[in-house]
């Protein structure tokens, strides 16, 4: 079996959150595609990204497919000298992906069998509110509640007030700031979420990485007041671990980070620095399942939990779910909400979160099979099979 084409699918779906995903198909001369996801936050970088697919395919073409290691490697190194973390990552975790969704297929196992096996049958899952619902308390308590009575135990969301007119996947670190009014107001939003959660749902704080180091110590010590946090996501950007260390020494919530780094490299200096009490690396983005799966077992040596991020489609998710079958410090696995029918919509038979817990796909390799007809009808142009 040789690999014949790596394609970028860039598909619309205003409905779900995001304006459109970026899905990468791996074909084969023997008809057996696999599939895997970059999906950016902003339309630039995901149109960006599928223009280095397309040069990854020149790269690929006439390789093995099963030869998914060597294939890391070589499609990493090829993109060392432009700098070898974000973009090229990104396309490494794609292809990765679409590996070994294909060596699945090809042996008739879900990957979870081809990692291990599994040490749990299902995934506990934490989601998120729509928070263009928070507009009143009423709203706020609705929407908790209705995620609260679908069986989810997990909630993350982002309490902050964003810059005026910047949505938040577009938001940009400017100083770094926020008023005493503004904190004032996240932490009521906080505390109404509480209430209307109920005391044994963890409740999860997303800061998004663009606060300052004072002012992420000032909001992490209000949520040490606050109490009843499970953890506090990305307090400051993540390029600086020193600022994180900052952070870390000043506020006894737990830290989370990892949504932004890349590869198991940029996990070392976390764990060996005791930066965070949970990491969360996101498949598409840090190197695919072969990374993974490393950094979770790196971070099992330090008896950290992996709870993998998940801003994206069902690629995302279910790649993900995969490996996290078979780590034994697993956390939770993230869902951008409890209503899956976003994800859905792009598949022929729709995913199982039922009581706030994931089952994986039965069938081989990812499990996942894309209803083409909704592919093809929402694909962009020039970015499709």
């Amino acid at each position: 079996m040789k690999i014949t084409e790596v394609v970028p699918w860039l598909v619309g779906s205003e409905s779900t959150g995001w304006g459109e995903y970026l899905f990468v198909e791996v074909r084969t001369d023997e008809g057996v595609s696999g599939w895997g996801e970059i999906t950016t936050t902003t339309p630039t970088a995901n149109r960006g990204i599928a223009a280095m697919v397309r040069q990854a395919s020149d790269l690929l073409v006439g390789d093995d497919p099963a030869r998914i290691e060597d294939t890391w490697h070589k499609v990493f190194r090829a993109f060392t000298y432009m700098g070898s973390r974000g973009a090229g990552t990104n396309v490494v975790s794609a292809v990765d992906i679409a590996l070994w969704d294909i060596r699945g297929k090809v042996l008739g196992l879900p990957i979870c069998e081809l990692l291990g096996g599994r040490v749990r049958d299902d995934l506990l899952i934490y989601t998120h509110p729509d928070q263009r619902r928070f507009g009143t308390r009423d709203g706020v308590v609705e929407e908790i509640r209705g995620i609260v009575d679908s069986g989810h135990t997990g909630i993350k969301f982002d309490p902050f007030p964003n810059k005026p007119g910047v949505p938040l996947a577009d938001d940009r670190y400017l100083d770094g700031r926020i008023s005493r009014g503004e904190l004032g107001q996240a932490m009521e939003l906080t505390a109404l979420i509480r209430e209307a959660a109920g005391p044994d749902v963890e409740l999860l704080i997303d800061a998004h990485g663009r606060f300052d180091v004072p002012n992420a110590i000032r909001i992490g010590q209000a949520l040490d007041e606050l109490g009843g946090i499970h953890w506090y996501e990305e307090p400051v950007p993540p390029e600086s671990y020193r600022a994180l260390e900052q952070v870390r020494g000043r506020v006894r919530v737990p830290i989370s980070v990892g949504e932004r780094l890349h590869t198991r490299w940029d996990f070392v200096p976390v764990l060996e620095n005791r930066l965070a009490d949970f990491v969360m690396p996101d498949v598409t983005w840090t190197g695919g399942i072969s990374e993974l799966k490393k950094i979770a077992t790196m971070a099992e040596a330090y008896y950290v939990p992996v709870s993998p991020h998940d801003a994206a489609g069902p690629v995302n998710l279910v790649a993900g779910g995969q490996v996290m079958a078979t780590v034994p410090n697993f956390y939770r696995i993230e869902s951008s909400r409890h209503d899956l029918s976003g994800y859905n919509r792009f598949l022929t038979t729709p995913l199982d979160n039922s009581g706030g817990r994931l089952k994986l796909p039965p069938g081989p390799g990812l499990g996942l099979e894309f209803d083409m007809d909704h592919l093809r009808a929402h694909a962009r142009d020039g970015f499709h099979g």
